[in-house]
């Protein structure tokens, strides 16, 4: 199995989420395709404000992480500039993918699978280990995967406060491996 979605092929962190955008272009997409400048606010404008919304989460989570830990604010002044200028683009560590998680216990990378009904469904279809300890209704963790099971990343799901608990979680995987 291959990883197939959008961003950096050497990611650090990468969410999985069940649908892809429904534009032409990405209909057969069969690999990591880094994102361009702008192409994040064509997605939007094609496909509509819940894909909006998930950059803006994956944005906002990764401006929410630890600064000793994540520098990905860093690299811009703001989650949206970072959201725009750096996002799921060559060399930002970052990924979306549409494929089942593919974890390999060597690398440090972190996993996040966005939406408990996508982990239950991956889960009954054997895409992923059953060792995700479900820590209440909504968030579970994999210390030895490096993986978070969180709300989708909409704005009503996965409010600032949960984005907050993801990036303590997250803080949690890199000190424990």
């Amino acid at each position: 199995m291959k990883n197939v979605g959008f961003g950096c092929s050497n990611f650090s962190l990468a969410v999985y989420i069940e649908n892809k955008p429904a534009i032409v272009a990405y209909e057969n997409l069969d690999v990591i395709k880094p994102l361009s400048t702008g192409e994040i606010q064509h997605i939007g404008l094609e496909c509509g404000n819940g894909w909006r919304k998930v950059f803006n989460v994956y944005s906002k989570l990764l401006y929410a992480l630890d600064l000793d830990w994540f520098k990905f604010a860093c690299a811009a002044p703001s989650w949206q500039a970072y959201r725009d200028q750096h996002l799921l683009q060559q060399g930002s560590a970052t990924a979306l993918l549409f494929s089942p998680p593919v974890i390999n216990h060597d690398s440090q990378a972190l996993h996040i699978i966005s939406g408990k009904t996508y982990a239950n469904k991956l889960l009954l279809a054997g895409k992923i280990n059953s060792g995700l300890i479900w820590l209440d209704e909504q968030f579970a963790i994999d210390v030895k995967s490096r993986l978070i099971v969180c709300p989708y990343f909409d704005y009503r799901q996965l409010s600032n406060e949960k984005i907050d608990r993801v990036a303590d979680y997250l803080i949690q995987l890199v000190k424990t491996k």
